[in-house]
């Protein structure tokens, strides 16, 4: 018998529902509620009477129902939402989440029995192609526990290895998935589509970089797969190399004209190049072969400016959140109808649909580690000091390079194309290399600056860097938001390189971090106590930044005051790089250049206001944050 694959109102319902049953329970006027003025232990012993007939309904109702995974986290999730609505204590809310995610987990003592049973007599090949059947029918759960009988019955066998990944894959557990691929590739090395899946789940859980080497190695095995070409011109999107990603979707196509995943990824590198008709066109494309396509379908919603007008695109995108999607699938459609709501102002349904994709895409990524994070804060402010930096001659005296940062979603894209917009400028995106650098010698970096000879090491690796992107160009612009945590490092580096930091309304800018689907590695984005934390340090380490370095090294530009005055900020931007003022500037959103982060759209349109304190419209939702209004 298949699992049954209840729909996403049917659970959701339910965990509402088991939250409202215990809000009741502990209302005014309930036996929990009246011993509240007891002794603690009285209290303690009344609370779990509560709490074990909560747990006694989930069994009763909950469990019988044989979610798989995924399903668990979706009742589990509008259970905590439910109860926060209903104003009850954040940690108590995560204590009872806690508890209903365990006992949803909680393993029958027949499972054993029942494994057994099922392959009693049964050899491993007729397993694995029940396996493969139930996987085909979204069964992904009992899929997991037909490879799981096979691997007991020969654990060398490397197809049930990489299908089992495939099934984690399908349910969100994404570190049981990098596990399995990476043991079928351990017993068979030349597995062509156990490199590609493992290259794939990297690339989801934020590790693009890494990914790139076994699509390759896939590629090299099988030269025809389309599922790896594709694989690898996505993780080449996400890394930026959008002309060698291009090259791999246009191979697909030519093949397969109708493959759905090459257009949209066809579509997002015309996005991303200001072609955005063509993107729609594209996306459109790929709906009609399938309108259920998720990625096509959330790509839409993010070329324009959406209007009630488009109430047929929120039918189509609901019905596909609603389907039976992988965990990151789900998340991205949820986003998109969070944007779609955010668009026609109605805020409470944006704001619940966002949520719903940050804790679907939390399931990609590691916890958040907000101890580490303040260990490193505390480290880079030790070790930069005014003293160090100056008694450390620079390793290049090149001006070439240019540093736009701030905290992601904060303007740093739309100074980067202003500066673009300069005919002695060049804008390079995002570049990885100092994050890379430093973790490669964080060791070093956490105790002492660079000595030589690493520091000229780094210089020439990093202009060699630069001139990739441009030969000539007197200025280029690199303007990965990370690099804010490195600008003690960078100016031991490049002192003479110039710095701009973005400083905007600290809610506005974690609200919009909130609201994109960005990478699993910036773990902190996905919830919006993490996101206050994270916020607090940044700005922790940006007054060091400020205290220690040259006052004409780094430039601090007002987002509301960049957009209030647009020319007089600009102006002041290009005088501190030390270029000629140049009237192209002001027309940035004409400029024809690829941007390859969330803003694509907006920096082809001209400066607009309406960004400017937009958390007020989701006050009531964000209480995390509200506190950071006194940051600046």
């Amino acid at each position: 018998m298949l699992l049954q694959w209840f729909n996403t109102s049917e659970v959701t319902n339910l965990g509402a529902a088991l939250a409202d049953d215990f809000v009741l329970q502990t209302a005014p006027g309930s036996t929990a509620a009246r011993h509240k003025g007891t002794k603690p232990a009285k209290q303690a012993r009344e609370f779990q009477k509560v709490l074990n007939k909560f747990l006694k309904r989930v069994d009763r109702e909950a469990l019988p129902l044989k979610l798989n995974a995924f399903r668990k986290a979706e009742l589990a999730n509008s259970f905590k939402w439910r109860l926060l609505e209903k104003g009850v204590e954040p940690q108590l809310v995560d204590e009872l989440t806690r508890a209903l995610v365990m006992r949803l987990s909680a393993k029958p003592s027949s499972d054993a029995a029942a494994s057994s049973n099922r392959a009693a007599g049964r050899d491993a090949r007729s397993l694995l192609a029940e396996g493969d059947k139930l996987f085909s029918e979204g069964a992904f759960d009992q899929a997991v526990r037909c490879y799981q009988d096979v691997l007991g019955l020969e654990p060398r066998h490397a197809g049930a290895r990489n299908n089992l990944g495939a099934a984690f894959s399908k349910l969100g557990q994404y570190k049981e998935a990098e596990d399995q691929f990476r043991r079928a590739i351990g017993l068979r090395a030349a597995f062509a589509d156990a490199h590609s899946n493992l290259g794939t789940v990297l690339r989801w859980t934020g590790r693009a970089t890494e990914s790139e080497m076994p699509l390759r190695r896939a590629l090299k095995l099988k030269p025809a797969s389309l599922d790896a070409q594709i694989s690898l011109g996505t993780t080449l999107l996400v890394l930026g190399r959008l002309r060698d990603a291009w090259v791999l979707f246009e191979r697909v196509f030519k093949v397969a004209p109708r493959n759905v995943d090459a257009l949209v990824g066809m579509a997002q590198i015309a996005a991303s190049e200001g072609r955005l008709t063509e993107a729609e066109t594209l996306c459109r494309r790929a709906l009609e072969v399938n309108p259920k396509t998720p990625s096509a379908c959330s790509a839409l919603v993010r070329l324009r400016r959406m209007t009630p007008a488009d109430r047929g695109w929120l039918k189509d995108a609901e019905e596909i959140a609603a389907s039976a999607l992988a965990p990151l699938e789900e998340a991205d459609i949820r986003y998109a109808i969070g944007k779609y709501y955010d668009d026609i102002g109605d805020f409470p349904r944006a704001f619940r649909s966002y949520q719903r994709g940050n804790e679907l895409q939390k399931m990609a990524a590691d916890p958040y580690d907000r101890d580490a994070h303040t260990h490193l804060v505390d480290d880079l402010i030790r070790v930069c000091t005014r003293e160090a930096l100056n008694t450390r001659a620079g390793a290049s005296d090149s001006e070439r390079p240019v540093f736009v940062v701030g905290m992601m979603r904060s303007g740093t894209s739309l100074v980067e194309q202003i500066i673009a917009s300069h005919p002695a400028a060049k804008g390079a995106g995002e570049l990885q290399f100092w994050h890379d650098a430093v973790r490669k010698h964080e060791a070093t970096v956490r105790h002492q600056l660079p000595g030589e000879p690493l520091r000229t090491n780094l210089a020439a690796a990093y202009l060699r860097d630069l001139a990739s992107h441009s030969a000539d160009a007197p200025r280029v612009v690199d303007k990965a938001t990370v690099n804010s945590d490195y600008l003690g490092v960078i100016h031991s580096v490049f002192p003479n390189a110039r710095m701009i930091y973005l400083r905007r309304d600290p809610i506005d800018s974690c609200l919009s971090c909130y609201f994109q689907p960005l990478s699993p590695a910036l773990n902190f984005t996905m919830d919006l106590s993490d996101l206050a934390h994270y916020y607090r340090e940044h700005q922790r380490l940006m007054a060091h930044w400020r205290s220690v370095l040259p006052s004409e090294t780094l430039l601090d530009v007002p987002y509301a005051a960049l957009v209030a005055d647009q020319e007089t900020w600009s102006r002041k931007i290009v005088n501190f790089l030390g270029l000629e003022w140049d009237e192209r500037c002001l027309d940035f959103h004409r400029t024809d250049r690829t941007v390859s982060t969330a803003s694509y759209w907006q920096v082809r349109q001209k400066i607009y206001k309406s960004s400017i304190g937009r958390w007020r419209n989701y006050q009531k939702f964000i209480g995390p944050l509200l506190a950071l209004s006194d940051a600046d």
